[in-house]
């Protein structure tokens, strides 16, 4: 191991990447699992993967290993939850509210359909998404946030919508 200071396994240079990539790390983990504590645990196992393999990953690729280890653990909870929902289908129950295991399941799957419509669309169609219909952002304040032309901002929303329309039905 080298002893560059632009080296992932030097605290201080791990230390700034960590700094520089968190709130941004964080943001996509919500917005591929949106919930908050599960999004917060992807990304600080994400980045112990890579103080772990430090030695390993090329610093200049590091920003993608790390999004790219967020999406993974995303697709592998998703995996998860279509187990446990296989295993709740064959154990039919009622919960405190009375709903049917039925409307559960078919609840349950739709969340899962929609976070996986919303994995597909572009990085650009899901930022501009999930700022207007998560943090209630109008496309004037997104437009600004991003650094683009209203314009765009709704030429991205319309797509998101579209893509949407075609990966999930009943919207």
């Amino acid at each position: 191991m080298s002893n560059n200071k632009n080296n992932l396994c030097n605290d201080n240079y791990f230390s700034d990447f960590y700094l520089k990539h968190v709130q941004y790390a964080s943001n996509f983990a919500f917005y591929k699992c949106g919930d908050q504590a599960q999004a917060l645990d992807f990304v600080q196992d994400a980045f112990s993967k890579i103080w772990e393999n430090c030695s390993k990953i090329d610093v200049t690729k590091a920003k993608t290993y790390l999004f790219t280890t967020i999406n993974n653990m995303f697709l592998n909870n998703v995996k998860h939850h279509k187990v446990v929902l296989e295993y709740a289908k064959a154990a039919p129950y009622i919960d405190q509210d009375n709903q049917s295991p039925e409307y559960l399941l078919e609840e349950e799957e739709f969340k899962i359909k929609l976070q996986n419509a919303i994995a597909i669309l572009t990085d650009g169609q899901r930022e501009v998404f999930l700022l207007n219909r998560i943090e209630g952002k109008k496309y004037r304040e997104i437009a600004e946030l991003l650094n683009i032309s209203q314009k765009a901002v709704e030429k991205r929303m319309s797509g998101a919508l579209k893509s949407l329309r075609e990966h999930i039905e009943n919207i």
